[in-house]
């Protein structure tokens, strides 16, 4: 042994300080056990976060000679969820060389695959033509949108539209492609889906169109069933058929309404101003008991629920103006017309219909309009039969919105005006209690001594007094 020992040039001395150094390391890790304090994370040192997932400290234990000293913790580092990347949070304990230090790591990931705004039926083809691959919006939890980078493979049966995101998660919908024609012709009509004619007046068609998705424009192969009989007064349903090569048929109907023309001594009972809570809604009960139908030349105020009531019901929404401001309707005939768009646009999207029925705010016969423009009135009154409306004034005033505060007033300036040999144009506003009021009892004599009564329809005679301006 000695021999060998030499031989590599070990000595007892070289043997001995290796022990010792040993020793000494030793002695040091069991001191730094002893006596250093230690840190324990709870749940996993590396983390893995979806972007903009919050990032929720798990906690950590730390200990020194068996004490909990957890609370001395110093605890470093942030995340950002929004931003893709690693970070860290550091947990220190104690001071100088007698302290501890761990590290938790953390990954913001995006792992979510983008989305294509797109679902995955069939796509059907017309026969013998080829699929063109349409434009499809995608959008991506990081990036945004992605519908530029969309892409599309056509092959014989199938179409395959793909994108992927900046962080390479990818996203595909596969369409099969079935080359037949399943879609109805689509037919149009023109003028409308109910058209008015009055009595003994020609039925003149309006006119319909047929486009097909795969043999476009049919119209002359469609067929019109029905007919119109303009001696009788009634409804009458015409039909428009067509059929593809493929067979889908495709329909529409029109109903054409014929209405009596006025006869001596009907009476239309016409309410302005409205429609107001608390007076219209009991207007509007007080006609429905009594059978009874009427016009309402509406504002822009009061709720739409009650115009879409008056229409339900039955009765004709004519148009007044929207502001019911001599100083901007009669600015000048732009300042009308724009003034009664706004109105026309609301009865259109609470009906669903364009009404063509006006009545100038205080009558054709105005003269508070020279304030505002000379001559305003003579240029409407012709302006608006030039766009297709007709305007009503009255011949029988029931002073509600004057003197009249009273409903036996009321009633009695309406009875007295009405006479049998001529049309009977009733002016009312239904925002008036007293007119609310009066309403069941002026009916009451209409019906007594024979009086029809009429809502304003396309026969109905214009009833309009002198221009003054």
């Amino acid at each position: 042994m000695k021999k060998l020992f030499r031989k590599f040039g070990f000595t007892k001395n070289f043997l001995l300080w290796g022990f010792c150094l040993i020793l000494f390391f030793v002695a040091i890790y069991l001191a730094k056990v002893a006596l250093f304090p230690e840190i324990i994370l709870k749940g996993n040192s590396r983390i893995t976060l979806e972007y903009q997932e919050k990032y929720k400290e798990k906690g950590y234990e730390a200990s020194f000679l068996g004490q909990d000293i957890s609370e001395e913790v110093k605890v470093k580092g942030k995340v950002n969820p929004d931003k893709l990347g690693d970070y860290t949070i550091t947990y220190e304990v104690g001071k100088g060389f007698f302290s501890k230090k761990v590290t938790r790591y953390i990954s913001v990931v995006d792992q979510t695959k983008p989305k294509l705004e797109i679902d995955n039926k069939d796509v059907y083809v017309c026969p013998g033509t080829e699929y063109k691959a349409v434009e499809v919006a995608a959008h991506d939890n990081y990036d945004g949108d992605l519908t530029k980078k969309v892409t599309n493979t056509i092959k014989k049966d199938k179409v395959i539209y793909s994108v992927s995101d900046s962080s390479g998660n990818k996203k595909s919908v596969t369409k099969k492609l079935l080359f037949e024609d399943i879609e109805k012709p689509v037919v149009t009509l023109n003028g409308g889906e109910v058209v008015s004619i009055c009595a003994n007046e020609v039925y003149k068609e309006p006119g319909y169109q047929a486009m097909d998705n795969c043999d476009s424009d049919l119209t002359n192969q469609v067929v019109v069933d029905g007919s119109v009989d303009n001696s009788l007064i009634g409804e009458y349903q015409l039909t428009y058929q067509v059929k593809d090569k493929a067979g889908n048929e495709g329909s529409a109907s029109r109903k054409v309404v014929v209405s009596d023309s006025d006869a001596p001594g009907v009476v239309y009972l016409t309410f302005d101003d409205g429609p107001n809570e608390g007076t219209t809604d009991v207007i509007l009960d007080i006609l429905k008991e009594e059978g009874v139908q009427a016009t309402f030349f509406v504002t822009n105020k009061g709720p739409d629920y009650l115009i879409e009531r008056e229409y339900n019901e039955g009765h004709t929404v004519a148009l007044h103006t929207a502001s019911h401001d001599y100083s901007i309707v009669y600015r000048s005939d732009e300042s009308y017309f724009n003034d009664l768009q706004i109105v026309s646009d609301r009865v259109e999207r609470i009906t669903g219909q364009k009404s063509m029925f006006i009545r100038f705010p205080g009558g054709a016969s105005n003269t508070i309009s020279r304030r505002y423009s000379p001559g305003i009135m003579s240029r409407l009154t012709t302006e608006v039969l030039n766009r297709g409306y007709k305007y009503y004034d009255w011949n029988i005033s029931s002073g509600d919105a004057g003197g009249t505060t009273q409903a036996k007033g009321v009633y009695w300036n309406v009875v007295s005006g009405l006479r049998k040999d001529r049309v009977n144009m009733v002016l009312m506003h239904d925002i008036k209690p007293h007119t609310r009021d009066a309403l069941r009892d002026i009916i009451h004599y209409c019906k007594e001594n024979g009086y029809q009564m009429k809502k304003i329809n396309n026969c109905t005679t214009m009833i309009t007094q002198k221009v003054n301006n």
